[in-house]
């Protein structure tokens, strides 16, 4: 099913890794994910986000400050019950994780531009097959895809459509405007308006909103530790000075802060 990136010919197992027609090799990692980034797709040496960013997020989400988010977005996927689904932008996995567990019949793919988050990805299911490539060159074949999810995670609304079959479809989840609203307001002097739909001028023709929905709740983040793996998980993290910073880690009540999600299904027009 996957495709090389460097020749679009299908990929074939052979070895410890998959083969083209054409000769293009390439070798699975020992954690268990095959990289199918070559050199001449990489903005730098190592794209996406660094250890450091992809532990913080990993420890953040472990804590289950973000359940709620990924337990919806898991149910969604399974009421569309879709043969074959790919998380695109999957970062470390946890969200990958749960839609896996809601649709165990189902040929799930993954994938990053980061090396460093689909390392501790690989551990989350290993059934699914995770990937380190390109989110302009997705491996895959055109309409190979009945589900498609992006969370968190930039998107090219032309390659999603490509992936599609007629009637599948795509699950965008992101931020609204009242988001960490609490700690952008300890964060910045002003904090900027956020426009919850502008995604919506970017869908390409032939792709339509069938479903949309936000899920808004509070967490309470009680000690330091979280408080530096939420920012750092965000733009907030290199964003904001250091001396804020650190008064939203160090200050000694705990810190509420709001989760709010927009739940965004685009299905492509038969």
């Amino acid at each position: 099913m996957l495709t090389c990136p460097i020749c679009n010919a299908g990929l074939a197992k052979a070895g410890n890794g998959v083969v083209c027609p054409a000769g293009h090799s390439f070798d699975r990692a020992r954690q268990g994910y095959l990289n199918l980034l070559p050199v001449q797709h990489k903005n730098s040496r190592d794209p996406g986000d660094n250890q450091a960013m992809v532990e913080a997020r990993r420890d953040f989400l472990n804590a289950g400050h973000y359940a709620p988010v990924a337990q919806r977005l898991a149910e969604l996927a399974a009421e569309r019950q879709p043969g074959r689904w790919l998380d695109i932008g999957c970062g470390e996995g946890y969200y990958t994780a749960q839609i896996a567990e809601a649709l165990p019949r189902a040929d799930g793919y993954a994938l990053d531009i980061s090396r460093e988050a689909v390392k501790r990805a690989c551990k989350r299911n290993p059934a699914v097959t995770w990937l380190v490539a390109s989110m302009a060159r997705i491996p895959l074949p055109d309409a190979s895809c009945q589900f498609l999810a992006s969370v968190f995670s930039p998107l090219d609304w032309q390659e999603a459509k490509r992936l599609l079959v007629p009637g599948g479809g795509l699950m965008r989840v992101g931020p609204t405007r009242e988001h960490l609203m609490e700690l952008r307001e300890q964060l910045y002097d002003e904090v900027r308006e956020y426009v919850d739909d502008k995604h919506l001028l970017q869908v390409p023709e032939g792709m339509a909103l069938a479903h949309s929905e936000t899920l808004k709740f509070k967490i309470k983040l009680i000690d330091g530790p979280s408080r530096a793996n939420l920012l750092a998980m965000t733009p907030h993290g290199w964003r904001a000075s250091a001396e804020r910073r650190a008064q939203v880690i160090e200050q000694p009540r705990p810190f509420v802060v709001t989760v709010s999600m927009r739940y965004d299904y685009f299905v492509l027009q038969p």
